[in-house]
């Protein structure tokens, strides 16, 4: 199992201004032009941080130049919380005693419905690590009868060869999402002990994989909380240059997920804070105007009716993480973590539209509709 880091991975030459710039700085990142990695550096520092109004301002204007006024909505679908992997943070980890369930296809298809019934467009399909159970064909036979529900359909799952990623995108796969988890090798093989997820080297590949076999765009992140968080930022934004330079015709997204409440009681040794998680989210929107930038119902609802449009133009809403409960009142397994913003999709677009901002359930309509919650489709 490969542990060592690729070249583009290295960001020693910038950790010292993410951790030393001053005030004249961040004012020359401000004004870049085309700012890069040494801008986004920049950006990190304490003293970014204590200008965090002033990065507020950037992102929100980049935001809307690029995307408008709207956000793009979608709702995460577990197909499955089987997994032979243990990772130390992870409420489906094979040492877990939880309630286990892997969906039937009259079950997904109630699940799709349900979620359907309330405007949704979107789909985020999950799985716990490849089982002979719940494998490729398994991911690709839920692909498969998704697409044929919703327009958009995406993948969170185990990492595939480039052939199998071929097969999601013939199977009608948009995007494929894949967290690295963190990009530190003695962190990443401290914290996952067993299991194919393990293999550091054979996880970092899988989005190029995923882009080479014609999947259309991959979501990256690291699990906020797990390691030292400016170096695996740092990584992550070289992670995503990297992609887009070898990739150009493909897309990349970020998400910022922070560790939550899970079985197993995992405590984050890296804590985040919602400030920190802020600063985080405008550095990456003034350094990468242009990409969708992603957060969870795993934030509060203060924290997202604040960040919506200021950085973010994408986010979850509704969301279950257990396999089953949108069809049922009571889920079919246990969680795979608590969620913090629990509001309904009515509720969550009334803030949207309170805010000036349009929820976005389908973007390539010329028609806007507003059925029962009052968001269906729109166009940008």
């Amino acid at each position: 199992m490969s542990t060592a880091l690729p070249f583009w991975l290295d960001v020693s030459r910038w950790l010292p201004l993410a951790r030393g710039a001053d005030r004249r700085m961040v004012r020359r990142a401000l004004a870049a032009a085309e700012p890069g990695i040494r801008e986004f550096a920049i950006l990190l520092s304490p003293a970014a941080g204590a200008e965090l109004e002033v990065l507020a301002a950037h992102a929100q204007a980049l935001t809307r130049r690029h995307f408008g006024r709207t956000i793009s909505l979608y709702a995460p679908l577990y197909l499955s919380n089987y997994c032979p992997a243990e990772c130390t943070y992870c409420g489906f980890a094979s040492d877990r005693h939880v309630r286990r369930h892997k969906l039937t296809r009259a079950e997904l298809d109630s699940e799709s419905t349900a979620l359907k019934r309330l405007g949704l467009e979107e789909v985020l399909l999950l799985t716990g690590d490849r089982l002979a159970t719940a494998g490729y064909e398994f991911v690709r036979d839920g692909i498969a009868h998704s697409a044929s529900r919703f327009h958009n359909v995406a993948a969170e799952v185990f990492a595939m060869t480039e052939a199998e990623y071929a097969g999601l995108a013939a199977a009608g796969c948009t995007s494929v999402t894949l967290y690295q988890e963190t990009y530190d090798p003695t962190r990443y093989a401290l914290l996952h002990l067993s299991g194919p997820k393990a293999d550091y080297g054979w996880r970092l590949d899988a989005p190029a994989r995923a882009l080479a076999g014609g999947v259309r765009s991959v979501g990256l992140g690291v699990l906020l909380g797990l390691s030292e968080p400016v170096e695996d930022v740092l990584r992550l934004f070289r992670h995503a240059v990297w992609l887009r330079r070898q990739f150009w015709g493909g897309g990349v997204a970020i998400s910022f997920p922070r560790l939550r409440p899970q079985a197993g009681d995992y405590a984050a040794e890296f804590p985040v804070s919602e400030r920190t998680l802020a600063q985080i989210v405008f550095a990456f929107r003034i350094a990468m105007p242009e990409a969708p930038l992603v957060l969870s119902t795993r934030e509060s609802a203060r924290f997202r009716d604040g960040i919506a449009g200021v950085g973010i133009s994408k986010m979850s809403v509704a969301s279950r993480t257990t396999v089953g409960g949108y069809a049922e009142s009571t889920a079919l397994s246990s969680p795979q973590f608590e969620i913090d913003d629990r509001r309904g999709v009515e509720e969550f677009c009334a803030m949207l539209r309170a805010k000036g901002l349009q929820p976005v359930f389908k973007n390539w309509d010329a028609v806007y509709r507003e059925p029962q919650c009052q968001t269906s489709s729109a166009s940008t």
